[in-house]
């Protein structure tokens, strides 16, 4: 095991380093390819509406993003190894069972395994990445790492839409299954962490007494509820732009590939905006976020002003793709002002020697956006975008020619963009509630200086 602080920067790490990172960048792809066409595979294959639809994919994506806070205690308890190997059999029989059996009652319980399963790896992964590095070559370590998360990421979207098109989205689970079937074979067969004898991890209890803590603090949920409305917008592009998209466009469209713009545009841009940035207060590159997200929904529910297909290189292009492409470009742009400094921000908002206490709950926000986003997605799918299957036989004939170019779409379209001004909406309110928030803190905080020079 490496010691902190042992020597110079390296970018060389033990095998155990670039085993996790391998079965990272497969996990990750297996999640994202099934994450992006979630909401499809609920409506179109187990037969839910949409906003039943975006009720059973928020507490998915919600859990997701809570379990981690639980198995990494347990994690360090049963050992790295032994923890792996459970997650991928619990992610490889989960991700089966979702294309196995297509009913509501066996595809929650698939749900659950998966997330379960999910939980386990982040605190894994990062964890081993953390004991693998010293002190002087942690940076480098985490970069490898992040590159790795956003490689899965854009792979796993990727294949999947080929998937989806030509063997259909009931079998994109399938996909994900042998992934993390061959991420459970490399951690059997390769991967072997050395203990480092590490300081007893926290108790569920105590867990739950920390989030308790943090959370009772109103400065600190404030931040959290604030910074929710961003990525409930982002939040968009897994639970209603799938669907949107397929609706509107028509099969051929790749929302998959879509989605990608958006870890496109932070591994282009992230390094040089935080330079940009580094001399910015936490303040006012936030705020820059905030005021870009809502821009991002505008900009894709602008489509309908533009009319008949966008020329580019020769290749006609739908305005709705056009739009699509530009908003999460922006959505891109606005997370590299935001994450970079989300966390220094955070840590001001704890009370003196409880910091890093706090932090350990900041990524809240992604719990409650996940949980409000995608239900709030369904509901605004159901009411401006509605499943054609759904529509009465007149329109769905009328659909089906404007799928094929002979027909306008039914008037049961006709404010389907107004879904997006709905999230713009919600942009420049957490817009507000941060320029009040950044207010009433400033003068909280020269009233206590004042108090206690």
């Amino acid at each position: 095991m490496v010691e902190p602080g042992s020597g110079s920067p390296t970018w060389r790490f033990p095998s155990a380093f670039w085993i996790a990172n391998g079965v990272e960048l497969l996990e990750r792809a297996a999640y994202y390819g099934t994450f992006i066409a979630l909401t499809l595979y609920l409506s179109r294959v187990v037969g839910l509406d949409d906003a039943q639809a975006g009720i059973v994919a928020a507490v998915f994506a919600a859990l997701i993003y809570l379990l981690p806070f639980f198995t990494g205690a347990a994690s360090d308890r049963m050992g790295f190894r032994a923890a792996l190997m459970l997650a991928f059999a619990l992610l490889a029989l989960g991700y089966g069972m979702l294309g196995a059996f297509q009913t509501l009652g066996p595809v929650l319980c698939a749900l659950l395994l998966v997330a379960i399963g999910g939980a386990f790896v982040k605190p894994i992964i990062t964890g081993t990445v953390a004991k693998c590095s010293d002190s002087a070559s942690r940076a480098r370590a985490f970069s490898l790492f992040y590159m790795t998360v956003n490689i899965g990421s854009f792979s796993g979207k990727t294949v999947v839409k080929w998937i989806r098109q030509d063997l259909g989205v009931e079998n994109v689970p399938y996909f994900s299954a042998a992934l993390a079937f061959a991420a459970l074979i490399a951690v059997a067969v390769f991967y072997r962490p050395k203990s480092d004898g590490s300081a007893a991890p926290k108790s569920v209890s105590e867990t739950l007494r920390g989030m308790g803590t943090a959370l009772a603090n109103g400065r600190f949920t404030a931040l959290i509820l604030i910074t929710a409305g961003f990525w409930a917008i982002q939040g968009q592009l897994y639970a209603s732009m799938p669907k949107y998209v397929l609706r509107l466009v028509g099969e051929s469209a790749a929302p998959e590939w879509y989605a990608n713009v958006n870890p496109l545009v932070v591994v282009l841009l992230v390094v040089p905006i935080t330079n940009l940035i580094r001399r910015m207060s936490s303040e006012v590159s936030i705020s820059i976020a905030l005021a870009l997200i809502p821009l991002s929904a505008l900009s894709i529910a602008l489509s309908p002003h533009l009319s008949g297909a966008i020329a580019s290189l020769g290749i006609g292009i739908h305005p709705i793709t056009v739009m699509m492409i530009v908003g999460i470009a922006i959505q891109g742009l606005a997370e590299c002002f935001l994450s970079p400094k989300y966390l220094e921000y955070a840590s001001k908002q704890a009370p003196q020697g409880q910091e890093g206490l706090y932090l350990g709950y900041a990524h809240l926000n992604t719990f409650f956006a996940w949980l409000f986003g995608f239900v709030a997605g369904g509901l605004l799918l159901q009411k401006y975008v509605p499943d054609p299957e759904r529509l009465t036989d007149a329109a769905r004939a009328q659909w089906e020619r404007a799928m094929a170019g002979q027909d306008v779409l039914p008037p049961a379209y006709a404010q389907a963009h107004h879904l997006w001004y709905a999230f713009a909406l919600i942009g420049v309110l957490s817009f507000a509630a941060l320029m009040v928030y950044i207010g009433i803190t400033r003068r909280a905080d020269r009233r206590r200086l004042a108090a206690h020079p």
